[in-house]
């Protein structure tokens, strides 16, 4: 009796023993198979493919949602690498980069963590409001909010009503998110040239002609559209803050084509000079009501502190360089525009 029991219990450890090897087998096969899903390349991405994640998507929908897209899902896989990695229920809405390559861990974390796609949107120095809303408009996926207001509804939308929107807006380059809006994008630019404008303000040399950082802001504006090359800012800044002090007439055709508005057509006459508008410098004295354009962080810091010397006048070289030719006098600054218009007849002689 005793031989049999001790035969059957060595049967029933055999048992246990083969079941157990059997099972351990199958875990090792089945984390094997888990451990290089987690690590390998996701199949059926594409380049250029994103995936979305609404607000109230869980990570199911996800999983759908990538499945149609082509992606191979094992969904007991995801589940358990969602909660290995943390992701499980913290999966935040955004857009997301499929790149060929991309494991599951990999895009796991990035939901986890929000590393969501960003687009970039640049506002070029010295570009106009009818400029910026222009490109704004065609900024992809941006969504668009306000295409139906006119300028004063715009400002208004951004908590600056009764605010003139030129020059309100920080050249820069921006990043966007695919849930970002047209005037999310507006207030970062708006808050950062109120920043920029503080700081140029805060930093001017003494005795500056102007009474208020929006003068300021004004005069950069000029400064900007004036400019052929960077490295000038600041002697042309010193010529208008001069002419400021004297005082004299701005006299800068920039300020009369803003004036001209739509009537513009791409030449300006004598006749234009003489018309005047509340943005002609050489009918009125003194600044435009408002900026002319955007002006940049370096359009800012040279009118805050212009470079010194005496010239009144400026005329571009006409080489094609954007250099200009700096004159104390009248007389100097006729001489240059004189050599001025030479090499402009010069050059359309060559080009007929």
């Amino acid at each position: 009796m005793k031989h049999i029991l001790k035969r059957l219990i060595k049967i029933v450890l055999l048992i246990a023993l083969v079941f157990a090897l059997g099972v351990g087998a199958i875990a090792f096969f089945a984390w094997q198979r888990y451990d290089g899903f987690a690590d390998a390349p996701m199949t059926g991405i594409e380049a250029g493919e994103t995936l979305v994640v609404e607000p109230g998507d869980s990570l199911p929908k996800v999983l759908r949602t990538l499945a149609a897209q082509g992606v191979e899902v094992d969904a007991l896989h995801w589940r358990l690498l969602a909660k290995s990695t943390g992701a499980a229920g913290k999966i935040q809405v955004g857009e997301y980069a499929l790149e060929p390559g991309m494991t599951p861990r990999t895009l796991l974390e990035r939901m986890r963590d929000g590393k969501v796609l960003s687009y970039r949107f640049t506002i070029v120095e010295g570009w106009n409001i009818r400029d910026l809303r222009a490109a704004l408009a065609k900024a992809t996926p941006l969504k668009q909010t306000t295409a139906d207001m006119d300028d004063a509804a715009l400002m208004r939308a951004l908590g600056r009503g009764g605010e003139h929107p030129e020059g309100r807006f920080l050249p820069e380059t921006y990043l966007y998110t695919r849930s970002d809006t047209d005037l999310d994008v507006l207030k970062r630019a708006a808050t950062a040239m109120d920043k920029a404008v503080a700081e140029a303000w805060a930093g001017r040399d003494e005795g500056l002609p102007l009474r208020t950082p929006y003068e300021l802001q004004t005069l950069a504006s000029i400064v900007e559209k004036e400019t052929g090359i960077a490295s000038e800012r600041p002697q042309i800044a010193g010529v208008f803050v001069r002419r400021l002090k004297v005082p004299m007439r701005l006299e800068t055709d920039p300020t009369v084509i803003y004036g001209m508005g739509s009537s513009y057509a791409g030449n300006i006459r004598k006749a234009d000079l003489r018309t005047d508008t509340p943005y002609n410098t050489y009918t009125r004295d003194g600044l435009p009501p408002t900026p002319i354009a955007m002006p940049g962080r370096d359009a800012l810091q040279a009118t805050a502190k212009p470079a010194p010397g005496d010239a009144l006048f400026f005329v571009a070289v006409g080489d094609g360089s954007g250099r200009h030719v700096f004159t104390r006098t009248y007389g100097e600054h006729q001489a240059a525009v004189a050599q001025y218009l030479q090499r402009y007849r010069q050059q359309q002689a060559q080009a007929q």
